[in-house]
């Protein structure tokens, strides 16, 4: 009998002394009930082996970070976190550049803080090499229609495409984060994308750009500036619509100016492009006709007859 009395709940008959002392003061919220020295008391009678987990798990957390450290910069490794992407996210992202909306951030809602650098890097590739194709056989189809044309391979169309591909992918997006970076010093309210995540933007808003360059094969001019409209439109808009929340915070005119330049440079490269790659050669020059000049009959003259010596 004395075991069952010192199993009796004498904190409850505490509880209820308390209470009635003080019967004022507010009931304590859930995880108040137990007071500390009652839960100290049952860490150390039966929950001993949960403390020990969480040490345990709080020195693994410290190894695999001490594991996972950054690398640096110059290393192989700290690239080949930026092509760590499987197939269905860059289908996604494709989708997303190609299908802009207001208020769908592509990068909040596609690249999710996780900028790869794969899917920019092959479509710019990707687009460098068709536009040279694609270019050289609008030649070769010009040619058919019209023998008058003369036409080489031109091989450094490839070398002109990537190059201007690659500088303006790269470049112009880092001229953008450098001037989001120096306005969030003027607007502290801004908040700029990485520069990743800018060079990512701009990778994928060029993909729009591949289904038009092959349907420029086609030599009907009103349908070729049709489609390079409906692509420049598409592409602009999903770049509009993801630095629109950045640039919001700036001025009015700043971020009028800013989306304009963003536009017009985007414009300025499709048309570049078009003109260029998609240019019809000039004529071989005509050789004149051979013309027959008539020649006047040959005459031949007989000799003077010889004067006598008596004349």
């Amino acid at each position: 009998m004395a075991a069952a009395d010192e199993l009796a709940f004498h904190e409850f008959e505490e509880a209820t002394n308390l209470l009635a002392q003080t019967p004022n003061e507010a009931t304590p919220r859930g995880d108040q009930l137990v007071p500390q020295q009652h839960v100290a008391v049952a860490v150390d009678s039966g929950g001993s082996y949960g403390a020990e987990d969480e040490v345990e798990e709080s020195d693994k957390t410290a190894l695999l970070q001490e594991e996972k450290q950054q690398p640096g910069f110059w290393t192989f490794s700290y690239y080949q976190s930026f092509f760590d992407v499987d197939t269905s996210q860059v289908l996604d992202r494709i989708k997303g550049s190609l299908l802009p909306r207001p208020g769908h951030n592509f990068v909040r809602h596609h690249l999710r803080n996780r900028p790869d650098l794969y899917g920019p890097f092959w479509i710019c590739a990707t687009l460098a090499f068709v536009l040279a194709v694609t270019g050289n056989l609008t030649l070769v189809l010009a040619q058919r229609r019209d023998p008058s044309i003369h036409y080489s391979p031109q091989f450094h169309k490839v070398t002109v495409a990537g190059t201007a591909i690659y500088c303006y992918a790269w470049l112009v997006p880092l001229a953008l984060w450098g001037f989001l970076q120096w306005r969030k010093g003027v607007r502290e309210r801004m908040g700029p994308y990485t520069f990743l995540e800018t060079v990512c933007v701009y990778g994928y808003s060029l993909f729009v750009f591949l289904p038009t360059v092959v349907l420029w094969l086609i030599p009907v001019p009103w349908l070729q500036w049709l489609s390079g409209a409906l692509a420049l439109a598409l592409s602009a808009a999903g770049l509009v619509f993801t630095l629109w929340p950045v640039v919001r915070e700036d001025t009015r005119l700043a971020a009028v100016l800013l989306l304009s330049v963003v536009v017009l440079l985007h414009a300025l490269l499709a048309t570049g492009c078009k003109f260029y790659f998609f240019q019809p050669l000039p004529l071989e020059p005509a050789a004149p006709p051979h013309q027959a000049t008539s020649q006047p009959p040959t005459v031949l003259l007989s000799p003077p007859p010889p004067r006598s010596a008596a004349a």
